[in-house]
């Protein structure tokens, strides 16, 4: 198959790269670089460049005859999309629609969309399925829902094929690929906590009050891995179904923040100190995904679910990234 990868010098995307080609795809990739890293993209054709400019989109797609496209293209940062919703509003959904015509120009009518478990805000159940209220509590959940109301919309008005896929909390790495997460500002849990573990230094632990089992969040981890499993499983899905379905992906058992420091103890071999600080605003007890629908629909089972597993993955990145020979290596910088 011949596919587009928006996005792909990201975290996720670059690991979707390497899948895809794998599997004999014709892979593109087209990213800005404002995130991500040209180094990441280890397979398939890289081109610089933004979704926002339909033409230079829409020439690509028709030049390499691109059949689906998978879009990760996003601004991400919950704290940042507070401050300047607009830029999110922009980036996200406006850039999205530039795509989205870009692919109606060129006759590409399938799509596998990077959504979020924030589409939902607040849980009032749990675990959370796909039919659960969608109230977003900030600007980077109310975009991602937005784009997926308009790729159902473009189903019914064009015939658009899509899929949007709830990811709870990705994480894990690809170590032998030298591929993992080198995000800028770091925000996410795993690689905190495993960067503290190299350089000695404290995590902070916001709030150890809530009412869950020690008192910490509890959090839904998805390696990576799995997730790229689930996109391949939803191309395979609308090649043959005409169809918009949205579908959760997680593993449907949280772990708490405390665990998640004790399994990196154990993976490291290292103590790890705790700075206890307060709660941080917007933060549920829990966030714990019902994927029986990706299970039931697309054959998706996760299968690197365990958490220590996750860790291991992660730390083998950090470790052959901060090693001598990996920071003299592309995959390094």
């Amino acid at each position: 198959m011949r596919i587009l990868v928006t996005g792909g010098a990201g975290y996720i995307g670059s690991h979707m790269v390497q899948v895809l080609a794998a599997r004999g795809d014709e892979v593109t990739v087209l990213d800005d670089l404002s995130t991500g890293h040209a180094d990441a993209v280890r397979a398939g054709n890289f081109v610089r460049g933004d979704i926002a400019d339909t033409p230079a989109t829409a020439a690509l797609l028709k030049k390499n005859r691109i059949e689906a496209v998978i879009h990760f293209a996003a601004s991400s940062l919950v704290g940042e999309s507070v401050a300047d919703p607009l830029k999110y509003y922009t980036r996200n959904v406006g850039g999205t629609a530039a795509l989205l015509r870009a692919m109606r120009d060129a006759g590409t009518e399938r799509i596998v969309f990077s959504s979020t478990a924030a589409v939902y805000g607040n849980p009032v159940r749990q675990p959370i399925d796909e039919a659960h209220p969608t109230q977003p509590v900030n600007p980077y959940g109310s975009t991602k829902l937005a784009v997926e109301r308009m790729l159902s919309e473009c189903g019914t008005a064009y015939g658009l094929r899509a899929a949007s896929l709830r990811y709870f909390n990705a994480a894990g790495a690809d170590a032998q690929a030298g591929l993992g997460e080198r995000h800028d500002p770091e925000t996410h849990l795993i690689p905190l906590v495993l960067r503290a573990a190299a350089k000695g230094t404290a995590v902070s632990v916001f709030g150890n009050d809530y009412p869950t089992r020690d008192g910490t969040c509890v959090r839904d981890y998805i390696h990576v891995a799995d997730l790229c499993d689930a996109h391949v499983r939803a191309l395979d899905w609308l090649a043959r179904n005409k169809a918009y379905e949205c579908f959760n992906l997680g593993n449907g058992d949280g772990a708490t923040v405390l665990e998640v420091i004790e399994a990196a103890r154990r993976v490291t071999g290292k103590p790890i100190a705790i700075n206890h600080a307060p709660r941080r605003a917007g933060d549920p007890p829990s966030l714990v995904a019902d994927a029986a629908k990706a299970q039931r629909v697309l054959g998706w089972k996760p299968q690197r679910a365990a958490v220590e597993t996750i860790v291991r993955d992660a730390w083998d990145f950090e470790s052959a990234r901060s090693s001598p020979r990996g920071a003299s290596s592309p995959a390094g910088r």
